[in-house]
């Protein structure tokens, strides 16, 4: 089941990639690259249904990390009809997206579920997976995915960060304020 592409918000990666590249520089962070795949995720995971933006192959979406990863081994099943190694491919930036934008944005509620070490090893692994289907297929990206799997943690860190600082309803426009409310009580 093919995902769907959000509508570009330029005006939103924007704004996000100022707070990402303040938060980075910040924490002496390097920000080549992954200071524009942060903002972008950002403003894609602001429309919730990006969230659950894979389907299974009865068209549900997939709402847990371990149901994603099943998607991404199906893809990868070379005798299962949905075979697809770019899906699979897919499926796995999705993983290291989620799992880093739920332990950035929402660490506490993922420390609530006491799965923080859980997520972090996913999408560790999800990143490692992309970077090396990228450097097969020759690409510049592998350099990006390899530095998020590798700083992972970091740039988790520094999505807590930015939330914390940067992301207070006080100091934003009366249109953002009621957002970073709920963002703030979840």
């Amino acid at each position: 089941m093919a995902t769907r592409e959000p509508a570009r918000t330029p005006g939103l990666i924007r704004f996000f990639e100022r707070l990402v590249r303040h938060a980075l520089g910040d924490l002496r962070l390097p920000a080549d690259g992954v200071a524009d795949y942060l903002a972008t995720l950002l403003a894609r995971f602001a429309r919730s249904d990006q969230l659950y933006a894979i389907h299974d192959a009865a068209g549900r979406p997939v709402d847990s990390v371990t149901g994603l990863r099943i998607e991404a081994e199906r893809a990868w099943a070379f005798d299962d009809p949905e075979f697809d190694p770019f899906r699979e491919r897919r499926v796995r930036q999705h993983i290291g997206d989620y799992t880093l934008f739920m332990t950035g944005v929402f660490r506490e509620h993922v420390e609530q579920r006491a799965s923080t070490g859980f997520y972090v090893r996913e999408g560790q692994k999800a990143y490692q997976a992309v970077a090396d289907f990228e450097r097969s297929a020759l690409r510049p990206e592998a350099r990006l995915f390899e530095g998020l799997a590798q700083g992972f943690e970091r740039y988790a860190g520094a999505l807590t960060y930015m939330k914390r600082v940067y992301l207070r309803p006080a100091d934003s426009p009366p249109l953002l304020q009621s957002v970073l409310r709920l963002l703030a009580e979840w």
